[in-house]
């Protein structure tokens, strides 16, 4: 179809088109005639050099999180015939469109464009499919059609580094740890993979794995109790005083969740009406991916939820509530849930000397309290040592 330039030659034409009717001048129709073919020429030689192309596209890093930057590779090949005057265009939707233009490209020949993306906020977004044109010499005409499929890219939430870890009980209740252990010789069932730590038996490595990753990966054929942690998060949009305070909750879920799994701990996450399954293999990119994509909601009825969850027989180390401001909600969860776990962490966002957090810790939970704009780390660290210091009074 005609470009803009195109449309302004044949509003050209057709103005002098009129000129030459009134006063009979024929370089004004030669000229009106001249713009008309030339449009005409370009949108027959775009239809006829259009290229059958296939586009690819990959992803570095394949694992990207909120505020991180993201380069995405796109690989075009015409077949069939060369393509003149080329353009490739791909689109983060939400994010932004990258556009490249090259002068020719031959048949079966490949051309690489990179790209990168500031991945401003968390979230799934669509990337593709690209749009391949062509345009003629003078630019009067262009074509251009979809090629290839899209792709998706997971921000996840931004991370913080938490340190310390809280302890809990094994099956041994008068035994207490704050890093799970892994009995030596396993069960019977494979459960899942992890990252190789001294004084493993080295028979139980699994070695394609450990090739992909480029370090030692173990077969894990057993869960012990206390490695088992759910975290819970609050979507009741009622709950958090903004946006910012929900996206703060959003960022202490994807760190608590971050931290366990890097400690040994196989933690669950439950959102809303989804959960990520007790006995998924991957766990951690299944529950950061449903952190990328959560969002406030109006109705949700936790004191359900959490009795589907206990239904599910949901136990183990530790459970994590995170939230913005407490009620008698989170409190009831506490409740129905507290039993089946060692121990209890409640994560609010809400401001300092708050009367349900100083009603959590009078009852023995650990309460990790922040504002909006704080960090997660230092006061997880203070709740932590605390979870100590108790362990060792009992």
């Amino acid at each position: 179809m005609p470009t803009l330039r195109g449309w302004a030659a044949l509003g050209v034409a057709t103005a002098l088109g009129l000129l030459w009717v009134g006063f009979g001048e024929l370089e004004m129709l030669g000229t009106a005639l001249f713009l008309v073919a030339a449009t005409l020429t370009g949108v027959a030689f775009t239809r006829l050099r259009m290229p059958h192309a296939t586009v690819t596209r990959h992803l570095y890093p394949a694992q990207v999180h909120e505020g991180d930057h993201v380069v995405v590779e796109v690989e075009f090949a015409a077949a069939g015939r060369s393509a003149a005057n080329l353009t490739v265009e791909d689109s983060v939707h939400g994010l932004g469109v990258a556009r490249f233009a090259a002068a020719r490209a031959a048949a079966g020949q490949h051309l690489v464009a990179r790209y990168e993306v500031l991945c401003r906020s968390r979230g799934i977004f669509d990337v593709g499919p690209a749009v391949v044109g062509v345009t003629d010499p003078l630019g009067l005409a262009e074509r251009s059609a979809p090629a290839g499929g899209p792709d998706r890219l997971v921000v996840y939430p931004r991370v913080e580094r938490l340190d310390g870890y809280p302890a809990v009980r094994g099956n041994d209740a008068t035994v207490h740890t704050s890093r799970p252990t892994y009995a030596p010789h396993g069960g019977e069932d494979f459960f899942t993979l992890r990252e190789y730590q001294v004084g493993d038996d080295l028979r139980k490595v699994h070695w394609p794995s450990s090739a992909k990753r480029d370090q030692l990966m173990i077969k894990q054929l057993e869960i012990p109790w206390q490695a088992r942690a759910l975290v819970l998060f609050d979507q009741r949009s009622t709950r958090y005083a903004d946006a910012e305070a929900f996206e703060q909750a959003v960022r202490g879920a994807a760190s608590v969740v971050s931290h366990l799994y890097r400690g040994g701990y196989s933690p669950d996450l439950w959102a809303g009406e989804h959960a990520a399954g007790l006995r998924s293999g991957s766990r951690y990119a299944q529950a950061m991916e449903m952190l990328a994509g959560v969002r406030p909601m109006e109705h949700v009825d936790l004191q359900a939820a959490v009795t589907r969850l206990r239904r599910n027989g949901v136990g183990g180390g530790a459970l994590v509530v995170v939230t913005g401001m407490p009620d008698d909600g989170v409190l009831g969860a506490l409740r129905v849930l507290s039993a089946d776990f060692s121990r209890s962490i409640v994560m609010s966002v809400t401001t300092p000397g708050d009367e349900q957090v100083a009603a959590l810790r009078r009852g023995g939970t650990l309460a990790v309290n922040v504002g909006s704009a704080a960090s997660w780390a230092p006061a997880w660290r203070t709740a932590m040592e605390l979870s100590w210091s108790t362990a060792s009074a009992g």
